[in-house]
């Protein structure tokens, strides 16, 4: 793992944050509280503020960037699937970013969402609390159900309780 400061940017991380092997965070970095950046995965804030909430995870070979204008912003029990890319949006709480998924600039996904694996927000969008996204570009195809959106919080308490079994 390396973390960077970038000249007077230092990424400043909760106590109880875990990053696993081969991951680099740089300059201007926000971590909360039980959040988790797996192997491999990249944060860079050099352009502009990344700010992620607790509890929140970002799985293996994620990247999130940022740009000069936007900070972009994850807040608490976000679950970032292996190998997505997070660039200057704002991500709501409790919000599952399938595999893959690309997330553009000044783009917002809202509370109690998913977006699929593989699609791809577009610079911009912006889509409301309790959506289901899919596809290239992302759109709603329906609202999520109270159980779906119960199992997205889930998920991402497992991803705290399993940072700390390894």
């Amino acid at each position: 793992m390396v973390i960077n400061n970038l000249n007077d940017l230092k990424p400043v991380l909760h106590k109880s944050v875990r990053i696993f092997e081969g991951s680099h965070i740089i300059g201007d970095v926000k971590i909360g509280e039980n959040s988790s950046v797996w192997y491999n995965a990249v944060i860079r804030g050099d352009r502009g503020p990344i700010i992620i909430g607790k509890s929140t995870n970002i799985q293996d070979n994620c990247v999130i960037h940022c740009s000069d204008t936007l900070t972009t912003t994850l807040k608490d029990f976000v679950s970032v699937g292996h190998g997505a890319i997070i660039h200057g949006c704002e991500i709501g709480e409790n919000v599952i970013i399938g595999m893959n998924a690309t997330i553009l600039n000044d783009s917002k996904i809202g509370d109690d969402s998913i977006v699929g694996a593989g699609s791809v927000v577009t610079e911009g969008k912006e889509f409301p609390e309790k959506s289901l996204i899919l596809g290239i570009p992302g759109r709603v195809v329906r609202q999520l159900t109270s159980d779906e959106i119960n199992k997205i919080k889930l998920n991402a308490l497992n991803y705290v309780k399993l940072m700390k079994d390894y």
